[in-house]
């Protein structure tokens, strides 16, 4: 049993600090908000992650996890302690640091034993030779005996416990192997393969993996909006590559894009690197940018079908980033009422977990307790968010209570032709000249 602390209870530190605990490590998670430390020590999750409050209260009751605001007892003894806390984007894109800062400074002026610091937060190329130039200079009258760790996270919300139990990999960099190694047998229980490289490779890992799958997303969703023009079906068309070995079949669902706290921060961040090192990230702007217009195109065929949409009631189902979370950062729902609102259009929007999040950035929209209210009197009804429970809606209900019974399927969960049949206008993402 090794002894770990976990600094930030965000959605990695508190899934990283929980599962490690979990794996049979005493782990004790650090952060400064000091009502939040307080909530989970109460076993109230920050948070919505499925499993995550299970485990929790497993680990705090057999004595394993514990919570805290205080430095000096979360860092007491610890032989490694985890940095991950939150880098938000800039005005440019560059990775803001000042948390890890803060925390680098803390562990400097506060360990007097040998430590391994291991960088969790996504962190631009370089960030772990700065934190050990942090933490030597700021001990210079009497060294530290310590390592820098990079362990870039690869978790999933909605799916981050088992992201992190049944990894694809683990990657490490360091100056020193045997740190690294060190690290490694933390995650030995796992059985997994175990990537060892230097520090600024491990961290473009990283940002290329994130790069990468947005990259995917965006392709999928230009080719989208080739095959509505050119009545093919995308669904198909995903399929028909997917089956491709080379290709595969993930991150090829045409929609309204990508967002949440990854995705968006690490290409703009990783363009942001490239132009400042004297490379033209001319792919990664293009990925934005297409990013960006799968919103708009909600907006235009809205108009398409209803002219202005000045004073028009249009109701939104889905607010979250992606199902399975209420994280609202990002998310391509949010963007979405807000292009409408700019039309002048009246929004009333429902999600299954995001509701609380969204009423505190939300202004002007009515936010309702289910799809049905929200269907209600609307001339047209848009699905942003992928939520099981849209699924199987009764479309017939639906029908009845709209205004006007327009649907614009921004993540292809309906049937084209049975909405047609029930006499829907319908508007899919790439379903071809037949939705339009």
């Amino acid at each position: 049993m090794s002894k770990l602390c976990v600094i930030g209870t965000g959605y990695v530190g508190l899934v990283t600090g929980t599962c490690f605990a979990d794996l049979g490590n005493q782990v004790t998670c650090l952060d400064v908000d000091f009502n939040r430390i307080e909530k989970l020590k109460q076993n109230e999750m920050p948070i919505y992650e499925p499993g995550l409050e299970q485990i929790v209260s497993q680990n705090i009751k057999a004595g394993r996890l514990s919570f805290t605001t205080d430095y000096s007892e979360a860092l007491a003894d610890a032989e490694f302690a985890f940095i991950a806390v939150g880098t938000p984007s800039g005005s440019e894109g560059e990775a803001d640091l000042q948390y890890v800062r803060q925390a680098s400074e803390s562990i400097a002026d506060l360990v007097n034993h040998p430590i391994i610091v291991i960088n969790k937060s996504t962190v631009p190329v370089g960030t772990g030779d700065w934190v050990s130039d942090i933490i030597r200079k700021r001990r210079a009258g009497k060294p530290l005996d310590f390592d820098v760790v990079s362990n870039p996270e690869f978790l999933r919300e909605g799916s981050a416990i088992n992201d992190f139990m049944k990894p694809d990999r683990v990657v490490l960099g360091c100056i020193n192997r045997n740190a690294a190694r060190m690290v490694a047998e933390l995650y030995a229980p796992l059985d997994c393969p175990i990537l060892i490289t230097d520090l600024r490779t491990a961290e473009m890992i990283k940002y290329a993996s994130n790069a990468y799958l947005a990259t995917r997303i965006s392709f999928i969703n230009e080719v989208a909006n080739v095959c509505e023009e050119l009545g093919a079906d995308v669904l198909e068309v995903a399929r028909g590559m997917g089956l491709d070995k080379r290709i595969g079949p993930a991150f090829l669902e045409a929609g309204l894009g990508w967002g949440g706290s990854c995705f968006p921060k690490d290409v703009k961040a990783l363009a942001h690197m490239a132009v400042l090192h004297g490379t033209q990230p001319q792919l990664l702007q293009a990925v934005m940018e297409i990013n960006r217009n799968q919103r708009r195109r909600v907006v235009f065929k809205l108009r398409k079908v209803l002219g202005s949409l000045n004073d028009r009631p249009i109701g939104v189902l889905g607010i979250s980033f992606k199902p399975d979370t209420d994280d609202i950062r990002e998310s391509p729902a949010i963007e979405v009422i807000h292009l409408l609102q700019n039309e002048g259009a009246i929004v009333k929007a429902y999600d299954p977990q995001a509701m609380d999040n969204a009423s505190k950035i939300l202004q002007g929209v009515h936010l309702c307790h289910n799809p049905y209210e929200v269907a209600e009197g609307v001339d047209a009804l848009v699905l942003a968010t992928k939520w099981n429970e849209f699924k199987q809606l009764d479309m017939q209900r639906l029908y009845q209570l709209m205004h006007k019974p327009i649907l614009v399927d921004g993540r292809n969960i309906w049937d084209p032709d049975r909405a047609r049949d029930m006499g829907f206008t319908y508007f899919g993402v790439g379903r071809g000249v037949n939705t339009h």
